[in-house]
């Protein structure tokens, strides 16, 4: 997959940004994958909660805000001010359309 200047590649299980490797947690990548996979599309904490860590994973929504705020800080230049993954007030994320 590619956006921006985000490349992921699944069967490799790698993600470079700017031509940079950067190391990810396997919830972190799929977390990345979900997103990527459907620019624009806002996702609710549950479903991605629930594309992560599976169906019957019965941890509290909010812990999707830790996986974002991780990833961030992994692929974004400047994680206060998000240009791939922006937070949807009241419902979730998405990834932007770069």
């Amino acid at each position: 997959m590619h956006a921006a200047d985000i490349v992921l590649d699944i069967e490799a299980h790698s993600v470079t940004v700017n031509n940079r490797i950067v190391q990810l947690t396997p919830s972190e990548f799929d977390l990345l994958a979900v997103l990527m996979d459907s620019p624009g599309r806002v996702f609710s904490r549950q479903d991605l909660l629930e594309a992560v860590q599976g169906p019957s994973f019965e941890g509290i929504a909010r812990t999707i805000d830790q996986y974002i705020r991780n990833l961030r800080a992994k692929i974004e230049s400047n994680p206060a001010e998000p240009r791939y993954i922006e937070t949807v007030f009241g419902v979730g994320y998405r990834f932007t359309r770069n």
